[in-house]
Protein backbone atom coordinates (compact mmCIF):
# COMPACT_ATOMS: atom_id res chain seq x y z
CA UNK A 1 0.00 0.00 0.00
CA UNK A 2 2.72 2.42 0.63
CA UNK A 3 4.40 1.42 -2.47
CA UNK A 4 0.99 2.46 -4.54
CA UNK A 5 0.99 5.49 -2.48
CA UNK A 6 4.90 6.92 -2.65
CA UNK A 7 4.19 5.92 -7.00
CA UNK A 8 1.25 7.75 -7.14
CA UNK A 9 2.52 10.52 -5.37
CA UNK A 10 5.26 10.49 -7.47
CA UNK A 11 3.12 10.75 -10.81
CA UNK A 12 0.56 12.91 -9.85
CA UNK A 13 2.63 15.65 -7.39
CA UNK A 14 6.31 15.10 -7.50
CA UNK A 15 7.01 14.96 -11.39
CA UNK A 16 4.56 17.57 -12.27
CA UNK A 17 5.82 20.30 -9.30
CA UNK A 18 9.99 19.60 -10.58
CA UNK A 19 8.81 20.45 -14.11
CA UNK A 20 6.78 23.51 -12.74
CA UNK A 21 9.86 24.31 -11.05
CA UNK A 22 12.29 23.99 -13.75
CA UNK A 23 9.83 26.80 -15.93
CA UNK A 24 8.79 28.90 -12.90
CA UNK A 25 13.19 29.72 -12.62
CA UNK A 26 13.03 30.51 -16.38
CA UNK A 27 10.60 33.29 -15.12
CA UNK A 28 7.62 31.29 -16.93
CA UNK A 29 4.17 31.77 -14.73
CA UNK A 30 0.58 30.36 -14.95
CA UNK A 31 -2.25 29.74 -12.89
CA UNK A 32 -1.85 27.52 -9.50
CA UNK A 33 -2.65 23.83 -10.05
CA UNK A 34 -4.57 21.13 -7.88
CA UNK A 35 -3.65 18.08 -7.06
CA UNK A 36 -5.12 15.42 -9.27
CA UNK A 37 -6.95 17.47 -11.94
CA UNK A 38 -4.13 20.38 -12.36
CA UNK A 39 -5.91 23.24 -14.29
CA UNK A 40 -9.02 21.02 -15.83
CA UNK A 41 -11.33 22.28 -13.36
CA UNK A 42 -10.52 25.67 -14.05
CA UNK A 43 -10.68 25.22 -17.47
CA UNK A 44 -14.27 23.93 -17.41
CA UNK A 45 -15.29 26.86 -15.22
CA UNK A 46 -14.31 29.40 -17.35
CA UNK A 47 -15.59 27.44 -20.43
CA UNK A 48 -18.61 27.23 -18.34
CA UNK A 49 -19.20 30.89 -18.03
CA UNK A 50 -18.54 32.09 -21.38
CA UNK A 51 -21.06 29.59 -22.61
CA UNK A 52 -23.29 31.16 -20.52
CA UNK A 53 -22.65 34.66 -21.22
CA UNK A 54 -22.99 33.88 -25.26
CA UNK A 55 -25.89 31.60 -24.88
CA UNK A 56 -28.23 34.56 -25.74
CA UNK A 57 -25.67 36.88 -28.22
CA UNK A 58 -27.56 38.00 -30.86
CA UNK A 59 -24.74 39.23 -32.49
CA UNK A 60 -24.83 37.50 -35.87
CA UNK A 61 -21.38 36.87 -36.87
CA UNK A 62 -18.34 37.87 -34.98
CA UNK A 63 -14.72 36.15 -35.98
CA UNK A 64 -13.00 36.35 -33.19
CA UNK A 65 -14.19 32.98 -31.81
CA UNK A 66 -10.69 32.07 -29.97
CA UNK A 67 -12.28 33.94 -26.70
CA UNK A 68 -15.20 31.76 -26.90
CA UNK A 69 -13.99 28.61 -28.27
CA UNK A 70 -10.30 28.55 -25.95
CA UNK A 71 -11.53 31.19 -23.19
CA UNK A 72 -8.81 29.80 -20.44
CA UNK A 73 -6.09 30.13 -23.30
CA UNK A 74 -7.26 33.90 -23.93
CA UNK A 75 -7.61 34.67 -19.76
CA UNK A 76 -4.28 33.19 -19.04
CA UNK A 77 -2.63 35.14 -22.23
CA UNK A 78 -3.63 38.02 -20.80
CA UNK A 79 -3.09 38.02 -17.40
CA UNK A 80 0.71 35.72 -17.79
CA UNK A 81 1.68 37.09 -21.63
CA UNK A 82 2.58 35.01 -24.52
CA UNK A 83 4.61 32.21 -22.77
CA UNK A 84 3.35 30.49 -19.93
CA UNK A 85 2.30 27.50 -18.43
CA UNK A 86 -0.26 24.97 -17.10
CA UNK A 87 -1.43 21.37 -16.27
CA UNK A 88 -4.13 18.74 -16.89
CA UNK A 89 -3.97 16.53 -13.89
CA UNK A 90 -0.27 14.76 -14.51
CA UNK A 91 0.28 16.43 -17.59
CA UNK A 92 2.17 19.92 -17.72
CA UNK A 93 1.82 22.54 -20.83
CA UNK A 94 3.62 25.41 -21.93
CA UNK A 95 1.63 27.97 -24.29
CA UNK A 96 3.77 29.68 -27.00
CA UNK A 97 2.28 32.46 -28.61
CA UNK A 98 5.63 34.34 -28.73
CA UNK A 99 6.65 35.30 -32.79
CA UNK A 100 10.24 33.85 -32.48
CA UNK A 101 9.61 31.25 -30.23
CA UNK A 102 7.04 29.93 -32.42
CA UNK A 103 9.19 30.52 -35.39
CA UNK A 104 12.08 28.39 -33.74
CA UNK A 105 9.60 25.64 -32.28
CA UNK A 106 8.19 25.05 -36.12
CA UNK A 107 12.10 25.00 -37.47
CA UNK A 108 13.41 22.89 -35.07
CA UNK A 109 14.31 19.55 -36.79
CA UNK A 110 15.46 17.88 -33.55
CA UNK A 111 13.71 14.61 -32.74
CA UNK A 112 13.88 15.72 -29.52
CA UNK A 113 10.39 17.40 -30.27
CA UNK A 114 7.10 15.58 -31.53
CA UNK A 115 4.02 15.07 -32.00
CA UNK A 116 2.13 14.59 -28.14
CA UNK A 117 1.94 11.54 -26.93
CA UNK A 118 -0.79 11.45 -25.00
CA UNK A 119 -2.93 13.47 -28.04
CA UNK A 120 -1.63 10.58 -30.24
CA UNK A 121 -3.22 7.55 -28.06
CA UNK A 122 -6.24 9.47 -27.83
CA UNK A 123 -6.30 9.83 -31.85
CA UNK A 124 -5.14 6.38 -32.70
CA UNK A 125 -8.35 5.10 -33.65
CA UNK A 126 -8.77 7.81 -35.97
CA UNK A 127 -5.36 8.25 -37.37
CA UNK A 128 -3.12 5.13 -35.85
CA UNK A 129 0.41 6.26 -36.06
CA UNK A 130 0.28 7.33 -39.21
CA UNK A 131 1.86 10.69 -40.47
CA UNK A 132 -0.28 13.04 -38.91
CA UNK A 133 0.82 11.70 -35.53
CA UNK A 134 4.03 9.43 -35.68
CA UNK A 135 7.54 10.66 -34.84
CA UNK A 136 10.69 9.84 -35.38
CA UNK A 137 12.57 7.64 -38.08
CA UNK A 138 8.49 6.18 -38.87
CA UNK A 139 7.12 9.78 -39.56
CA UNK A 140 10.82 10.50 -41.65
CA UNK A 141 9.59 7.10 -43.61
CA UNK A 142 6.35 8.26 -43.81
CA UNK A 143 7.24 11.20 -45.35
CA UNK A 144 9.28 10.09 -47.94
CA UNK A 145 6.51 7.93 -49.71
CA UNK A 146 3.66 10.89 -49.19
CA UNK A 147 4.86 14.00 -49.93
CA UNK A 148 6.02 13.29 -53.78
CA UNK A 149 2.51 12.91 -54.91
CA UNK A 150 1.79 16.16 -53.15
CA UNK A 151 4.44 17.87 -55.21
CA UNK A 152 3.21 20.76 -57.45
CA UNK A 153 3.34 18.82 -60.57
CA UNK A 154 2.06 15.89 -59.19
CA UNK A 155 -1.15 18.26 -58.37
CA UNK A 156 -1.12 20.01 -61.26
CA UNK A 157 -1.88 16.12 -63.02
CA UNK A 158 -5.03 16.09 -60.71
CA UNK A 159 -6.67 19.52 -61.73
CA UNK A 160 -9.00 17.67 -64.52
CA UNK A 161 -10.37 15.62 -61.19
CA UNK A 162 -10.90 18.92 -58.94
CA UNK A 163 -12.48 20.12 -62.25
CA UNK A 164 -14.78 17.22 -63.04
CA UNK A 165 -15.86 16.92 -58.94
CA UNK A 166 -16.05 20.24 -58.84
CA UNK A 167 -18.66 20.94 -62.07
CA UNK A 168 -20.86 17.69 -60.85
CA UNK A 169 -21.33 20.07 -57.54
CA UNK A 170 -22.70 22.88 -59.80
CA UNK A 171 -24.96 20.80 -61.79
CA UNK A 172 -26.06 19.28 -58.61
CA UNK A 173 -27.16 23.11 -57.54
CA UNK A 174 -28.87 24.06 -60.75
CA UNK A 175 -30.92 21.14 -60.21
CA UNK A 176 -31.35 22.11 -56.73
CA UNK A 177 -32.80 25.55 -57.95
CA UNK A 178 -35.18 24.04 -60.75
CA UNK A 179 -36.89 22.02 -57.76
CA UNK A 180 -37.29 24.66 -55.88
CA UNK A 181 -39.12 27.22 -58.27
CA UNK A 182 -35.84 27.75 -60.94
CA UNK A 183 -34.83 31.19 -59.40
CA UNK A 184 -33.48 30.64 -55.98
CA UNK A 185 -32.97 27.49 -53.72
CA UNK A 186 -32.06 26.62 -50.38
CA UNK A 187 -28.69 24.57 -50.11
CA UNK A 188 -26.88 23.21 -47.17
CA UNK A 189 -23.57 23.74 -48.82
CA UNK A 190 -20.78 21.67 -46.18
CA UNK A 191 -21.87 18.29 -47.06
CA UNK A 192 -21.50 19.02 -50.76
CA UNK A 193 -17.83 20.71 -50.26
CA UNK A 194 -16.99 17.53 -48.86
CA UNK A 195 -18.21 15.29 -51.01
CA UNK A 196 -16.27 16.75 -53.57
CA UNK A 197 -13.25 16.87 -51.62
CA UNK A 198 -13.45 13.24 -50.98
CA UNK A 199 -14.14 12.19 -54.07
CA UNK A 200 -11.18 14.27 -55.48
CA UNK A 201 -9.02 12.63 -53.01
CA UNK A 202 -10.56 9.23 -53.43
CA UNK A 203 -9.83 9.50 -57.55
CA UNK A 204 -6.64 10.97 -57.18
CA UNK A 205 -4.68 9.13 -54.71
CA UNK A 206 -6.83 5.54 -53.84
CA UNK A 207 -8.64 5.45 -58.06
CA UNK A 208 -11.48 5.11 -56.61
CA UNK A 209 -14.61 7.29 -57.08
CA UNK A 210 -16.02 9.28 -53.75
CA UNK A 211 -19.34 6.65 -53.98
CA UNK A 212 -16.88 3.59 -53.64
CA UNK A 213 -15.80 4.87 -50.59
CA UNK A 214 -18.47 7.27 -49.58
CA UNK A 215 -19.01 4.39 -45.94
CA UNK A 216 -15.43 5.03 -45.03
CA UNK A 217 -15.56 8.57 -45.47
CA UNK A 218 -18.87 8.39 -43.58
CA UNK A 219 -17.76 6.21 -41.01
CA UNK A 220 -14.61 8.60 -40.28
CA UNK A 221 -16.91 11.47 -39.98
CA UNK A 222 -18.69 9.94 -36.97
CA UNK A 223 -15.51 8.61 -35.46
CA UNK A 224 -14.32 12.29 -35.91
CA UNK A 225 -17.12 13.60 -33.83
CA UNK A 226 -16.73 10.69 -31.15
CA UNK A 227 -13.03 11.32 -30.56
CA UNK A 228 -13.25 15.20 -30.51
CA UNK A 229 -16.59 14.45 -27.87
CA UNK A 230 -13.51 13.36 -25.87
CA UNK A 231 -12.42 16.79 -25.71
CA UNK A 232 -8.76 16.71 -26.36
CA UNK A 233 -7.90 19.72 -24.41
CA UNK A 234 -9.58 18.49 -21.24
CA UNK A 235 -12.66 17.32 -20.17
CA UNK A 236 -14.27 13.67 -20.16
CA UNK A 237 -10.64 11.89 -20.01
CA UNK A 238 -9.87 12.10 -15.88
CA UNK A 239 -6.66 12.56 -14.51
CA UNK A 240 -5.57 8.97 -15.19
CA UNK A 241 -6.64 9.30 -18.80
CA UNK A 242 -9.90 6.86 -18.99
CA UNK A 243 -12.76 7.03 -20.83
CA UNK A 244 -16.14 6.06 -20.46
CA UNK A 245 -16.79 2.03 -21.64
CA UNK A 246 -19.50 2.79 -23.68
CA UNK A 247 -18.10 5.79 -26.01
CA UNK A 248 -14.83 3.30 -25.75
CA UNK A 249 -17.00 0.26 -27.04
CA UNK A 250 -18.52 2.50 -29.90
CA UNK A 251 -15.03 4.23 -30.87
CA UNK A 252 -13.51 0.96 -30.96
CA UNK A 253 -16.22 -0.48 -33.68
CA UNK A 254 -16.24 2.07 -35.95
CA UNK A 255 -12.48 1.64 -35.44
CA UNK A 256 -12.58 -2.06 -36.84
CA UNK A 257 -15.34 -1.25 -39.64
CA UNK A 258 -13.23 2.10 -41.12
CA UNK A 259 -10.11 -0.56 -41.05
CA UNK A 260 -11.80 -3.38 -42.80
CA UNK A 261 -13.35 -1.11 -45.45
CA UNK A 262 -9.85 -0.35 -46.04
CA UNK A 263 -8.12 -3.28 -46.09
CA UNK A 264 -10.65 -4.14 -48.64
CA UNK A 265 -9.84 -1.32 -50.75
CA UNK A 266 -6.04 -2.86 -50.70
CA UNK A 267 -6.77 -6.16 -51.41
CA UNK A 268 -8.68 -4.96 -54.33
CA UNK A 269 -5.74 -2.75 -55.23
CA UNK A 270 -3.74 -5.77 -54.69
CA UNK A 271 -5.44 -7.40 -57.40
CA UNK A 272 -5.67 -4.82 -60.33
CA UNK A 273 -2.83 -2.91 -59.80
CA UNK A 274 -1.54 -1.11 -62.45
CA UNK A 275 2.63 -0.25 -62.53
CA UNK A 276 2.31 1.82 -65.05
CA UNK A 277 0.42 4.30 -63.18
CA UNK A 278 1.25 4.44 -59.45
CA UNK A 279 -0.77 6.62 -57.22
CA UNK A 280 -0.64 7.44 -53.37
CA UNK A 281 -2.11 3.72 -52.69
CA UNK A 282 0.14 1.96 -54.53
CA UNK A 283 2.75 3.99 -53.18
CA UNK A 284 1.97 2.84 -49.86
CA UNK A 285 1.50 -0.70 -50.69
CA UNK A 286 5.19 -0.45 -51.83
CA UNK A 287 6.44 1.38 -49.05
CA UNK A 288 5.20 -1.18 -46.34
CA UNK A 289 6.80 -3.97 -48.29
CA UNK A 290 10.38 -2.06 -48.08
CA UNK A 291 10.06 -0.77 -44.43
CA UNK A 292 9.65 -5.06 -43.98
CA UNK A 293 12.49 -6.05 -46.36
CA UNK A 294 14.39 -3.56 -44.57
CA UNK A 295 14.00 -4.22 -40.88
CA UNK A 296 14.03 -7.93 -41.42
CA UNK A 297 10.44 -8.43 -39.20
CA UNK A 298 8.41 -11.23 -40.32
CA UNK A 299 5.36 -9.46 -38.70
CA UNK A 300 2.54 -9.03 -41.52
CA UNK A 301 0.68 -7.18 -38.94
CA UNK A 302 3.10 -3.93 -38.73
CA UNK A 303 2.85 -4.09 -42.69
CA UNK A 304 -0.99 -4.07 -42.30
CA UNK A 305 -0.74 -1.54 -39.61
CA UNK A 306 1.44 1.33 -41.60
CA UNK A 307 -1.16 0.49 -44.69
CA UNK A 308 -4.25 1.34 -43.26
CA UNK A 309 -3.02 3.90 -40.69
CA UNK A 310 -1.44 6.21 -43.56
CA UNK A 311 -4.83 5.24 -45.80
CA UNK A 312 -6.76 6.91 -42.53
CA UNK A 313 -4.61 9.63 -42.42
CA UNK A 314 -5.45 10.77 -46.42
CA UNK A 315 -8.46 9.70 -46.31
CA UNK A 316 -9.02 12.24 -43.40
CA UNK A 317 -6.56 15.09 -43.81
CA UNK A 318 -7.07 14.72 -47.77
CA UNK A 319 -10.84 15.73 -47.99
CA UNK A 320 -12.20 16.88 -44.41
CA UNK A 321 -9.66 20.35 -43.46
CA UNK A 322 -10.12 21.54 -47.52
CA UNK A 323 -14.07 20.83 -47.33
CA UNK A 324 -13.87 23.12 -44.01
CA UNK A 325 -11.89 25.72 -45.82
CA UNK A 326 -14.05 25.74 -48.66
CA UNK A 327 -17.26 26.27 -46.17
CA UNK A 328 -15.54 29.22 -44.55
CA UNK A 329 -14.92 30.57 -47.90
CA UNK A 330 -18.42 30.61 -49.06
CA UNK A 331 -19.50 31.68 -46.10
CA UNK A 332 -17.53 34.91 -45.76
CA UNK A 333 -18.08 35.59 -49.14
CA UNK A 334 -21.73 35.51 -48.46
CA UNK A 335 -21.14 38.24 -46.26
CA UNK A 336 -19.22 40.36 -48.96
CA UNK A 337 -20.72 39.91 -52.47
CA UNK A 338 -18.67 42.54 -53.68
CA UNK A 339 -15.98 39.77 -53.20
CA UNK A 340 -17.81 37.40 -55.47
CA UNK A 341 -17.94 40.15 -58.19
CA UNK A 342 -14.34 40.61 -57.89
CA UNK A 343 -13.78 37.05 -58.42
CA UNK A 344 -16.63 36.53 -61.21
CA UNK A 345 -14.65 39.55 -63.28
CA UNK A 346 -11.19 37.60 -62.91
CA UNK A 347 -12.83 34.55 -64.20
CA UNK A 348 -14.64 35.95 -67.16
CA UNK A 349 -10.88 37.62 -68.01
CA UNK A 350 -9.10 34.02 -67.45
CA UNK A 351 -11.56 32.14 -69.15
CA UNK A 352 -11.86 34.86 -72.16
CA UNK A 353 -8.06 34.20 -72.54
CA UNK A 354 -8.06 29.70 -72.04
CA UNK A 355 -11.39 29.31 -73.31
CA UNK A 356 -11.73 27.18 -69.48
CA UNK A 357 -9.70 26.75 -65.92
CA UNK A 358 -7.08 25.10 -66.41
CA UNK A 359 -3.55 24.33 -64.69
CA UNK A 360 -1.95 26.84 -66.86
CA UNK A 361 -3.84 29.12 -65.84
CA UNK A 362 -4.42 28.90 -61.94
CA UNK A 363 -1.75 31.51 -61.20
CA UNK A 364 -3.75 33.97 -62.42
CA UNK A 365 -7.01 33.90 -60.27
CA UNK A 366 -5.21 36.68 -58.01
CA UNK A 367 -8.36 37.12 -56.68
CA UNK A 368 -9.47 34.25 -55.51
CA UNK A 369 -6.14 33.36 -53.82
CA UNK A 370 -6.68 36.69 -51.92
CA UNK A 371 -9.95 35.41 -50.51
CA UNK A 372 -8.49 32.15 -49.41
CA UNK A 373 -5.21 33.68 -47.63
CA UNK A 374 -7.64 35.38 -46.23
CA UNK A 375 -10.43 33.00 -45.32
CA UNK A 376 -7.38 30.95 -44.13
CA UNK A 377 -5.95 33.57 -41.80
CA UNK A 378 -9.80 34.12 -39.64
CA UNK A 379 -10.25 30.45 -40.08
CA UNK A 380 -7.38 28.52 -39.98
CA UNK A 381 -9.10 24.46 -39.99
CA UNK A 382 -6.10 23.48 -37.54
CA UNK A 383 -6.56 25.64 -34.47
CA UNK A 384 -3.15 24.53 -32.93
CA UNK A 385 0.57 23.23 -33.75
CA UNK A 386 1.31 21.29 -30.86
CA UNK A 387 4.45 19.68 -29.67
CA UNK A 388 5.89 17.50 -26.96
CA UNK A 389 9.73 17.79 -25.85
CA UNK A 390 10.52 13.83 -26.06
CA UNK A 391 14.21 15.17 -24.45
CA UNK A 392 14.86 18.27 -22.70
CA UNK A 393 15.02 20.79 -25.24
CA UNK A 394 15.77 24.47 -26.03
CA UNK A 395 13.26 26.79 -27.72
CA UNK A 396 15.34 30.38 -28.16
CA UNK A 397 16.19 31.22 -24.25
CA UNK A 398 13.42 28.50 -23.09
CA UNK A 399 14.59 25.13 -21.86
CA UNK A 400 11.62 22.79 -22.08
CA UNK A 401 11.98 20.33 -19.64
CA UNK A 402 11.12 15.99 -21.22
CA UNK A 403 7.15 15.83 -21.16
CA UNK A 404 6.22 19.06 -21.22
CA UNK A 405 3.67 19.76 -24.37
CA UNK A 406 4.10 22.88 -26.46
CA UNK A 407 1.23 25.02 -27.61
CA UNK A 408 0.26 27.42 -30.34
CA UNK A 409 -2.71 28.99 -30.64
CA UNK A 410 -3.29 29.79 -34.17
CA UNK A 411 -5.91 32.06 -34.46
CA UNK A 412 -4.59 34.32 -31.94
CA UNK A 413 -1.31 34.89 -33.78
CA UNK A 414 -3.15 35.17 -37.09
CA UNK A 415 -5.30 37.99 -35.41
CA UNK A 416 -2.49 39.85 -33.36
CA UNK A 417 -3.57 43.52 -33.76
CA UNK A 418 0.52 44.47 -33.64
CA UNK A 419 1.32 42.41 -36.47
CA UNK A 420 -1.77 42.67 -38.52
CA UNK A 421 -2.79 46.19 -37.69
CA UNK A 422 -6.08 47.35 -36.18
CA UNK A 423 -8.62 45.78 -38.61
CA UNK A 424 -7.08 42.29 -37.65
CA UNK A 425 -10.93 40.97 -36.97
CA UNK A 426 -12.36 42.18 -40.37
CA UNK A 427 -12.37 40.10 -43.52
CA UNK A 428 -10.09 42.37 -45.74
CA UNK A 429 -8.34 40.32 -48.49
CA UNK A 430 -6.71 42.96 -50.18
CA UNK A 431 -3.88 42.85 -47.19
CA UNK A 432 -2.88 39.82 -49.13
CA UNK A 433 -2.69 41.50 -52.60
CA UNK A 434 1.19 42.11 -52.43
CA UNK A 435 1.31 37.85 -51.03
CA UNK A 436 1.86 37.26 -47.69
CA UNK A 437 5.77 38.80 -46.79
CA UNK A 438 3.66 42.02 -47.29
CA UNK A 439 0.42 41.07 -45.82
CA UNK A 440 1.84 41.47 -41.77
CA UNK A 441 4.90 42.64 -40.08
CA UNK A 442 5.82 39.22 -39.15
CA UNK A 443 5.17 36.44 -42.08
CA UNK A 444 6.12 33.32 -39.46
CA UNK A 445 3.46 34.07 -37.42
CA UNK A 446 0.70 32.88 -40.60
CA UNK A 447 0.57 29.38 -40.45
CA UNK A 448 -2.44 28.22 -41.51
CA UNK A 449 -0.53 25.00 -43.08
CA UNK A 450 2.15 24.83 -40.26
CA UNK A 451 5.80 25.58 -40.91
CA UNK A 452 9.06 23.72 -41.35
CA UNK A 453 9.95 20.36 -41.45
CA UNK A 454 6.32 19.54 -40.50
CA UNK A 455 4.59 21.82 -42.59
CA UNK A 456 1.09 20.24 -44.31
CA UNK A 457 2.15 17.79 -47.03
CA UNK A 458 -1.19 18.28 -48.63
CA UNK A 459 -1.12 22.24 -49.10
CA UNK A 460 -0.22 22.29 -52.59
CA UNK A 461 -3.15 20.07 -53.35
CA UNK A 462 -5.50 22.02 -50.46
CA UNK A 463 -4.67 25.55 -52.32
CA UNK A 464 -5.36 24.34 -55.55
CA UNK A 465 -8.78 22.49 -54.99
CA UNK A 466 -10.00 25.37 -52.89
CA UNK A 467 -9.31 27.89 -56.03
CA UNK A 468 -10.76 25.50 -58.26
CA UNK A 469 -13.75 24.90 -55.69
CA UNK A 470 -14.54 28.85 -55.23
CA UNK A 471 -13.70 30.05 -58.40
CA UNK A 472 -16.08 27.66 -60.08
CA UNK A 473 -19.37 28.00 -58.10
CA UNK A 474 -18.69 32.11 -57.68
CA UNK A 475 -18.69 31.69 -61.64
CA UNK A 476 -21.97 29.86 -62.01
CA UNK A 477 -24.01 31.34 -58.46
CA UNK A 478 -24.69 34.25 -56.86
CA UNK A 479 -25.19 33.57 -52.68
CA UNK A 480 -25.89 34.85 -49.69
CA UNK A 481 -26.43 33.88 -46.09
CA UNK A 482 -29.75 31.95 -45.49
CA UNK A 483 -31.28 32.73 -41.90
CA UNK A 484 -31.21 29.61 -41.09
CA UNK A 485 -27.40 29.99 -40.64
CA UNK A 486 -26.39 30.31 -37.10
CA UNK A 487 -22.71 31.14 -36.58
CA UNK A 488 -20.98 28.90 -33.88
CA UNK A 489 -17.66 28.09 -34.88
CA UNK A 490 -16.99 24.09 -33.23
CA UNK A 491 -13.25 22.67 -32.28
CA UNK A 492 -13.73 19.17 -33.48
CA UNK A 493 -10.22 18.32 -34.18
CA UNK A 494 -10.50 20.86 -36.95
CA UNK A 495 -12.84 24.23 -36.37
CA UNK A 496 -15.24 23.70 -38.53
CA UNK A 497 -18.84 25.18 -39.13
CA UNK A 498 -20.95 24.09 -36.13
CA UNK A 499 -24.15 23.90 -37.65
CA UNK A 500 -23.22 23.49 -41.05
CA UNK A 501 -23.05 26.80 -44.28
CA UNK A 502 -26.68 26.91 -45.13
CA UNK A 503 -26.97 29.41 -48.52
CA UNK A 504 -29.26 31.12 -50.83
CA UNK A 505 -28.07 30.86 -54.15
CA UNK A 506 -29.04 31.82 -57.52
CA UNK A 507 -27.97 31.66 -60.82
CA UNK A 508 -25.73 33.99 -62.63
CA UNK A 509 -25.57 35.02 -66.37
CA UNK A 510 -23.48 33.77 -68.81
CA UNK A 511 -20.57 32.31 -67.12
CA UNK A 512 -17.55 30.67 -68.84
Amino acid sequence: MILVFVYFFKILWLNPWQIRRKLQVQGIKGPKPSLLYGNVWEMQKIQASVMEKTANNEEFVAHDYTSTLFPYFEQWRKEYGSVYTYSTGKKQHLYINHPELVKEMNHCISSDLGKPSYITRRLAPMLGNGILRSNGHIWAQQRKIVAPQFFMDKVKGMVGLMMESAESLTRKWERCIESQGGKIAEIRAEEDLRSVSADVISKACFGSSYFKGKAIFSKLRTLQKLVSNQTLLFGSYNAFGLVSSGQQKKIDDLEKEIESLIWKAVDKRKIDSDDENKDLLQQILEGAIDIHDHDRVDDKDSSKRFIVDNCKNIYFAGHESTAVAASWCLMLLALHPQWQARIRAEMGRVCEETGRLDSDCLHKLKTVTMVIQEVLRLYPPAAFVSREALQETKIGHITVPKGVCLWTLIPTLHRDPHIWGSDVNEFKPERFADGIFNACKLPQVYIPFGLGPRLCLGRNFALVQLKIVIALIVSKFTFSLSPKYRHCPAYRMIVEPGEGVHLLIRRCGENC
